[in-house]
């Protein structure tokens, strides 16, 4: 064998050890809630909706300046009405104070096997029978591997942060851009939260038990879709649902309208969004791309997918080379994360007028896979699933 090859070998062997035994920190690979009190000690192990709240998470955050954060944090630097963010901050940092341990536990609900969620775990914690969760960003890919659907975690908290991102709660770092050339740089300079280094998230996180299955919300678009209080819906975002008895409209979200999808090349940057796929190319922009999703009563929602989803260019249920017609003959449930993106330089409002309220399109199910889609003709056949390709 080629020396060369073999120490690389040796190294990797090493390095794949190393990886493992940092992983099983303090020394076994789970723990038991006998463990899980010693570990916490004279610490204290909150719930993920204390984290939410003050005196950990505040309106405008603690990290050094609110002044220093992104133009879009809140209402200043804008012409159309944003009034009420003179009160509500939708971008936002908080140190977790160090000195006494904290630490947190929850239930991952979310995988990256099909690139849907990029460097970002989803935990839950069922406290009273209720679902509570909460977003992670780890700046690591294919942590699926590591950290599986249903592994419950014990996380050590204090010296990190805890921030939101267009109103969406998460565990993180503070993260400072300074592209100063990205496009609308003007409303994305400055403090955001970050993710945190996987080599330090690493040595945090404790395994409790085997994995189990997550705990999913079944529930109608009604429930949520009329939350119009932005602080409480903090709450909501992150939750693994299932709503029920729905179809594809095959439309998207043309800034906050309903627009019919259409039979374009999704690789086409300048007429692609439309195409009748679950996420056209953005042309590396790397925002999410929606697809309407609605019910026998009409109440409407988003499906959140992104272009670097394995599943980006397959074609949405009931849609194909033709068009959308099929799309309403499948119907049934939909599975995902529940996520509240309330950013104040897009969003338009019910009949196209500002006002407190958000919109519809405030809401979305991001899936984790085409797996999460259960739907069904009118004889009972499950949807096939069918890749765009080009005439």
């Amino acid at each position: 064998m080629n020396k060369h090859i073999a120490t690389f070998s040796v190294i990797a062997i090493l390095a794949i050890s190393l990886i493992s035994c940092n992983i099983n920190e303090p020394g076994q690979q789970y723990i038991n809630e006998d463990q899980v009190k010693k570990i916490v000690g004279n610490g204290l192990l909150l719930n993920l909706n204390d984290l939410k709240r003050a005196p950990y998470m505040t309106e405008k955050g603690n990290y050094c300046d609110p002044a220093l954060y992104r133009l879009r944090a809140s209402g200043k630097g804008h012409t159309k009405d944003v009034s009420y963010l003179d009160t509500i901050w939708l971008f936002s940092i908080d140190t977790i104070p160090t000195g006494r341990p904290l630490y947190i536990r929850g239930r991952i609900t979310t995988d990256d096997f099909s690139g849907n969620f990029y460097k970002t775990l989803c935990i839950q914690q069922m406290v009273g029978g209720r679902q509570q969760a909460l977003r992670i960003s780890v700046d690591a890919g294919s942590v699926g591997g590591l950290y599986q659907i249903g592994q419950e975690l014990l996380i050590r908290i204090d010296g990190l942060a805890i921030g939101r991102y267009a109103n969406q709660p998460q565990l993180c770092v503070a993260s400072y851009n300074n592209n100063i050339y990205a496009n609308k740089a003007e409303e994305k300079v400055g403090w955001v939260p970050g993710r945190i280094p996987f080599s330090e998230f690493n040595k945090r996180v404790t395994l409790i038990g085997k994995p189990q299955t997550p705990h999913c919300d079944t529930i109608e678009i009604f429930d949520f879709i009329n939350h119009l209080n932005q602080v409480e819906n903090r709450f909501d975002d992150g939750r693994l649902v299932c709503i029920k008895n729905v179809y594809y409209t095959g439309q998207y979200s043309k800034y906050g309208d309903p627009a019919n999808c259409t039979t374009n090349d999704p690789d086409d940057f300048e007429n692609g969004s439309s195409a009748n796929v679950f996420a056209p190319s953005t042309g590396n922009m790397n925002f999410p791309q929606s697809r309407i999703i609605t019910d026998e009563e009409g109440y409407m929602t988003l499906v959140s997918a992104s272009e670097y989803a394995k599943f980006s260019h397959f074609y949405l249920p009931g849609a194909n080379e033709n068009g959308i017609a099929g799309c309403q003959d499948y119907v049934g449930n939909v599975t995902g994360i529940l996520g509240y993106y309330r950013d104040n330089n897009i969003t338009k409002l019910y009949n196209n007028v500002d006002s407190n309220a958000p919109a519809w399109a405030d809401w979305s199910i991001t899936i984790r896979s085409l797996d999460d889609l259960q739907l069904f003709d009118e004889d009972g056949n499950l949807w096939e699933r069918r890749e765009y390709r080009r005439k």
